[in-house]
């Protein structure tokens, strides 16, 4: 389970689209994983397959607490536990559990952990773990490209100019051809800090790569708080969701909202078609792509990722086999 991408916490969505009695359905690094909410309220996710014939979890129903088999109605716990198998009063109910996978809510958002077991919490950006008087504002994106390809793309600074020279890169396009661009990689336990000078003049803002998969933006006015950041969640090999999000504790209106979400909207289209072209598909070592002093922070995270994630995997746990009927 979970190739190439196990065995991390990453952003999955909105804490507050799980609602209390509804299974939320999502695709995480080729598995299905399904989400709802216990008798208490807490968030929980299963591997959304059915032990008993394999079918999606999510298209069952939650009542107090419990998913529901929408085929042959087994129910099943936050957990994983098996808490009713219809018609079998005798079903040795302990060899019939789904599988549970480590979930939490932190920061306004859902975390999954691509593993069946975590002794950790996810380690959240102190942007998430801002005072109150912040406001939250997401919402999130579907690109045609592999994870590895969006996550660089983010954390690449020489292609703003060309790439958004009507938006955010218009700012660099008067230095394109004359002046000097440095990039550094600074290695974090969180990551790595990136570092941007212009002519020697270092550059307004700090972006942090936070492994596995966010991209955080520092931005901010003096005395306030503006932080952009993005989550590049896998789906599948093919494809990626993008979670777009703007933390400020300025203009928190409603109405700038809107503003920074068709924003946002804009920019991430800008990149899309770019990105979804690229080949091979799936970030390849250094070598085999020619490479510049510019690209040490897109470097760095190919070298992250063959090291730490690249050829990852989880097992299933194995079921106890149910007695024979």
């Amino acid at each position: 389970m979970f190739k190439d991408f196990a065995n991390v916490w990453t952003i999955v969505g909105l804490a507050c689209d799980l609602k209390r009695d509804t299974p939320l359905a999502m695709r995480v690094a080729g598995e299905r994983v399904v989400f709802f909410r216990d008798a208490g309220g807490k968030a929980c996710a299963l591997v959304d397959r059915c032990p008993h014939r394999g079918v999606a979890l999510s298209l069952g129903r939650v009542e107090t607490g419990v998913i529901e088999c929408p085929f042959h109605g087994w129910r099943f716990d936050g957990a994983g536990r098996n808490c009713h198998v219809p018609w079998n009063p005798d079903a040795k109910r302990e060899n019939l559990s789904a599988v549970a996978l480590p979930c939490s809510e932190s920061g306004g958002l859902l975390w999954l952990y691509t593993g069946v077991d975590s002794i950790e919490e996810p380690s959240l950006s102190q942007t998430l773990m801002a005072p109150q008087g912040v406001t939250l504002c997401a919402q999130s994106v579907v690109w045609k490209a592999h994870w590895t390809r969006v996550m660089e793309n983010m954390l690449d600074s020489p292609h703003l100019p060309f790439v958004h020279r009507s938006t955010i890169g218009r700012d660099l396009s008067k230095y394109v051809g004359a002046g000097r661009l440095e990039m550094a990689f600074e290695p974090q336990p969180y990551g790595g800090r990136i570092c941007a000078s212009v002519d020697g003049a270092p550059r307004a803002g700090n972006m942090d790569y936070r492994f596995p998969n966010v991209m955080e933006l520092f931005i901010d006015p003096p005395g306030k708080i503006f932080r952009l950041m993005v989550a590049c969640i896998p789906e599948d090999e093919e494809t990626t969701r993008l979670w777009l999000l703007t933390v400020r504790s300025f203009a928190r209106a409603p109405l700038f909202d809107f503003a920074f979400r068709w924003m946002n909207r804009r920019i991430a289209r800008e990149d899309q078609a770019i990105v979804e072209s690229s080949l091979p598909p799936v970030a390849p070592p250094a070598a085999e792509e020619a490479s510049v002093r510019t690209d040490a922070p897109t470097l760095a995270f190919r070298k992250i990722y063959r090291e730490r994630l690249l050829g990852s995997s989880v097992s299933a746990p194995r079921r106890p086999q149910a007695a024979a009927p």
